[in-house]
């Protein structure tokens, strides 16, 4: 059996077609990471899946050893799916090919990429054939990265990483094409009767939260302190959906001096954040822009809202989103420092966002139009469901300057967590990416 080397995911369009050239077996392998060790039998087992079932790729739930330790961690990977358009979709260190598949896919290959041969490859053979998860336990690899969740989560967003985002945009472009998903620029729904609907104040920032005793002072004060030009108006909604650790104690304190605090008290059924922004968007005092502000971030200063306001008068869009700076606990910057989302263009924004992982902070929305589609009822994902939903047919703008401080500490829900729990949040994105591909072919079709 031909086993072929590639020094992880980012690889040329040259080393793919030097693989499809050497290759001369039935099946190879595909090593992405060195130190591969192989469970017994494993080998035959994988090559007697793809035989039997007829698919292009096969890859397998391994064994995971961190640098320091010979203890093996099982390190399940997830289905491959329609939308499972990431460019750092975890297929895990070992794929096997059917060699006639990457043959054809090679010669079909017009771009000749630096960084995306890879991730042009599995596009291809996705168009091809079924990309088969084994879920078995194979193999062991050695784990180097071990970071953080939460400190890898920016790593695709880093400056650093611009000519690599560039090139996997090209990639993920050519394959919507191909499979009649890619929406044309600058062709969007009006929004007009949206904007003409009264509402109670001009805008107002939803602050969902649970359980956040520690920064929900600060969060709210940085939305009171806002500074608004006449004739413009802002309140601020602050939904807590049944904090036991005296969030909600903080909450009514402040409401007590503060007339434009508005406080929703969820009741016990299930909510999460995606339930308590429903509840605020459908509250009578909701204004017309509801901007997002998390319970444990803050603005940046207090022209955060008027420059949402004047954004959304401007454009007459259906969203805003903005830019922020990453910062500790305390305030204190911290790398990569501004996230702008510089891979968001007006020309093709709305088809990279099915590869990208995220939309931007903070959101505004149009909220006479969001409450005709509502946000799911979900902890996670919850705003990149309603940001492609949106983009399908909308416009979304954006304010390119720091408006918005992410403070990353240890209680993020997303600092640290394990593979059970990055996989069910993958697994989710990836399956929002599906329905929203399945829906602009649809609108095509």
């Amino acid at each position: 059996m031909q086993v072929f080397s590639l020094q992880g995911r980012l690889c040329s369009t040259e080393a793919i077609r030097h693989i499809a050239n050497e290759a001369n077996e039935r099946f190879f392998f595909l090593y992405l990471k060195p130190d591969i060790r192989w469970v017994h039998f494993a080998q035959e087992r994988m090559q007697h899946i793809l035989n039997a079932s007829g698919g292009v790729m096969a890859y397998a739930d391994h064994f995971r050893i961190e640098s320091g330790s010979e203890q093996p961690i099982p390190a399940p990977v997830i289905d491959y799916q329609q939308g499972a358009l990431r460019d750092d979709f975890d297929f895990g260190s070992v794929i096997l090919c059917r060699t006639e598949a990457v043959r054809q896919a090679v010669s079909e290959m017009k771009s000749e990429y630096q960084y995306a041969g890879w991730y042009d490859l599995r596009l291809r053979l996705s168009r091809m054939g079924e990309l088969i998860h084994i879920p078995e336990l194979l193999y062991y690899e050695q784990e180097e990265d071990l970071r953080k969740s939460g400190e890898k989560l920016f790593d695709y967003v880093n400056p650093a990483n611009r000519a690599v985002q560039i090139e996997m945009e090209q990639c993920v472009t050519e394959h919507l094409k191909a499979v009649g998903a890619y929406l044309q620029p600058m062709q969007y729904k009006s929004v007009e009767s949206y904007f003409a609907a009264e509402t109670a104040v001009t805008a107002s920032v939803v602050i969902p939260c649970k359980n956040r005793v520690r920064t929900i002072r600060e969060a709210i004060l940085s939305a009171l302190n806002q500074v608004v030009s006449a004739p413009y108006t802002y309140n601020v909604i602050v939904v807590d959906d049944n904090s036991t650790d005296g969030t909600a104690d903080i909450i009514r304190e402040l409401a007590a001096s503060h007339s434009n605090l508005v406080y929703i008290a969820q009741d016990k059924t299930w909510h999460a954040i995606g339930g308590n922004w429903n509840a605020a968007l459908e509250h009578p005092l909701c204004g017309r822009y509801a901007i997002q502000l998390d319970s444990d971030d803050t603005y940046y200063d207090e022209t955060t809202v008027q420059r949402f306001i004047d954004c959304f008068e401007k454009e007459h869009c259906a969203m805003v989103v903005g830019s922020y700076q990453l910062t500790d606990i305390e305030g204190h910057p911290l790398p990569p420092g501004k996230i702008d989302h510089a891979e968001w263009t007006e020309e093709n924004g709305r088809n990279n966002a099915l590869r990208i992982n995220g939309l931007g902070a903070p959101r505004g929305f149009l909220a006479p139009l969001l409450r005709t589609i509502h946000f799911p009822t979900t902890k996670y994902g919850e705003d990149y469901a309603v940001g492609l939903r949106l983009t399908r047919e909308y416009k979304l703008s954006r304010i390119w300057d720091v408006v918005y401080n992410c403070r990353r500490w240890d209680d993020n829900s997303d600092a640290n967590c394990d593979i059970e729990a990055m996989n069910r949040n993958n697994l989710y994105k990836d399956r929002l990416r599906t329905w929203e591909l399945q829906a602009r072919i649809s609108l095509h079709a």
